[in-house]
């Protein structure tokens, strides 16, 4: 049976969806935008800071799951504008640097004008 997964260290949902849920072993987290928790707003800043945050609320979430970073598999990632590729992956090196998760990312026109938007596969 799927479990929702909650964290009030991470943005709540603005539509009919988790933040994540767990099944068969994973945990399927929804994709995540560089939204503060603490204030709702997206965060000032450019692909660098907004990279952060996004995996600042990811990391939460995993660990509200039982899981972390670090057992991630699969992640994707829709970015404004594909020029911020280098900046984005030196960024989320600083988190994702020793694991090596697949990963997809795509230009994609992202809400509230943020210039990325992740979602990932872990295991639980």
């Amino acid at each position: 049976m799927p479990e929702t997964v909650f964290t009030e260290k991470a943005p709540r949902p603005v539509g009919p969806y988790s933040q994540a849920v767990k099944s068969a072993g994973l945990v399927f987290v929804a994709g995540q935008i560089p939204i503060d928790p603490e204030t709702g707003r997206l965060v000032e800043g450019g692909i660098r800071e907004q990279t952060r945050r996004v995996i600042e609320n990811i990391k939460a979430i995993l660990e509200a799951a039982g899981t972390g970073l670090d057992r991630v598999v699969y992640v994707t990632v829709y970015l404004a504008d594909l020029s911020l590729y280098p900046e984005f992956n030196e960024a989320y090196s600083e988190y994702m640097g020793d694991v090596r998760p697949a990963r997809v990312t795509v230009q994609a026109a992202i809400p509230k004008g943020a210039l990325l938007e992740m979602s990932v596969i872990a295991e639980a």
